[in-house]
């Protein structure tokens, strides 16, 4: 069993003080801080803090005013001006950059506000989306003004109508539960994406390198292939929970500098403060069962491969298994309760993905979870015996190795 703790904390260590682990951790810290603090880093570049500032041009001189009564009640962020000066000083204004845009209103045929708007460019579609919502409120005031509409009149026609809905099923989640759930959904869909197709590979590429290495010859003879596999494993396992603790503490800790001038602070924000403990446990044995899955499936297809250049080819079709997950798991946000979600959610390497959709985004019995983490189990444990069999005769097999009929050949040399 030394042997055993040693090759996993070799493996742990080795990794975690590698300098591309190092270099790949900080660059990944900056992206989370970035990400975090992205709303300060846009202000920080935009000149006026995030507004925007328009000239109006009113050719009626009546629009101005409600006009920008109506765009209050849109955007705050939108500073309207009336400009005094004629089209062409507001344009060239502009094209100084004393202001944003120019917007001139004038009166059609009927009576109605219409407006033309220019700016040095168009690309910014939610300013001129805002300040075309803007003058539609403004065309429907005058319109109700001109049919002797009440404001009282005017407010019952434009009330949002009542929908409530309302689940029948027993103990079935509220909206705000599920759109809590699918917060944390579409988290742990991200993590266990990340995490198989980063270190999984590293396990592959780990016993690549040491089999080219000539290592694994001496390594085989003195520890159990199952033994050396596991530790190889479970060493890559602590070095991604390392990594990822520190990309969660600090996006946790860069999310609650910054929002906690919002009443309720951070977990009320994001409601993740409301999520069931079952649901969060749920999401750490689905996460931990999927890297086991397809880290020993990583494990014994790096050792078919002599060189390290072929172990892309090797493990694609792997990465390709875990896309595909990814992907039904997106459509299953929006139906999670459809046959199709409920039949992929038993196909173990689909299920750590698709049925911790399923748990989290719907009230389903827990036998049919325990169903799935028993699935798991069974084919990591299947995995594991065949995959220490391969692995033990794979690592003893050199030159061009980059093909699936090579486990043929690696069950036949663990028989010699």
């Amino acid at each position: 069993m030394n042997n055993f703790w040693i090759i996993l904390f070799h493996t742990y260590l080795n990794k975690l003080k590698s300098k591309s682990f190092i270099v790949m951790t900080i660059l990944s810290v900056v992206i989370v801080l970035a990400l975090t603090n992205i709303n300060n880093i846009i202000n920080l570049f935009d000149k006026n803090g995030g507004k925007d500032k328009i000239a109006v041009l009113d050719e009626t001189g009546q629009l101005y005013e409600p006009f920008k009564q109506q765009l209050n009640t849109i955007n705050k962020k939108i500073i309207l001006t009336q400009y005094k000066g004629s089209e062409k000083e507001a344009e060239a204004a502009v094209e100084k950059g004393k202001f944003d845009a120019v917007i001139q209103l004038s009166l059609n045929e009927q009576q109605m506000p219409i407006a033309t708007s220019k700016a040095m460019s168009i690309a910014d579609t939610e300013l001129f989306s805002d300040l075309e919502r803007g003058l539609q409120q403004l065309k429907t005031m005058m319109t109700a003004s001109n049919i002797k509409l009440t404001p009282q009149q005017l407010q019952k026609l434009y009330e949002p109508v009542s929908f409530k809905k309302i689940a029948l099923e027993k103990n079935a989640k509220t909206e705000e539960q599920l759109n809590q759930a699918k917060g944390l959904v579409d988290i742990l869909l991200f993590v266990i994406y990340i995490s198989v197709i980063m270190y999984a590979n590293m396990i592959a590429m780990e016993v690549a390198t040491e089999k080219s290495s000539r290592v694994m010859e001496i390594l085989i003879s003195s520890v159990s292939p199952i033994k050396q596999m596991f530790a190889k494993i479970l060493g890559i396992g602590f070095l991604s929970l390392t990594q990822l603790a520190v990309f969660l503490l600090t996006g946790y800790y860069s999310l609650k500098s910054n929002m906690d001038t919002l009443k309720g602070g951070f977990l009320s924000v994001s409601g993740l403060g409301d999520i069931p403990a079952s649901t969060i446990i749920y999401a750490v044995i689905f996460f931990v069962l999927g890297y086991f899955l397809y880290a020993t499936l990583a494990a014994f297809l790096g050792s078919l491969v002599s060189r390290i250049e072929d172990i892309q080819q090797m493990i694609t079709p792997m990465n390709m298994l875990v896309f595909a997950g990814l992907m039904i798991a997106m459509f299953g946000l929006g139906k999670p309760d459809s046959p199709f979600i409920t039949v992929t959610s038993y196909i173990p390497f689909f299920t750590p993905m698709i049925m911790f959709l399923r748990v989290g985004m719907l009230t389903i019995p827990v036998w049919e979870a325990l169903i799935g983490i028993g699935i798991l189990l069974t084919t990591i444990i299947i995995l594991a015996i065949f995959g220490a069999k391969v692995y033990r005769g794979g690592v003893l097999m050199y030159g061009k190795s980059n093909s699936y009929k090579d486990i043929k050949k690696a069950l036949q040399l663990t028989k010699n």
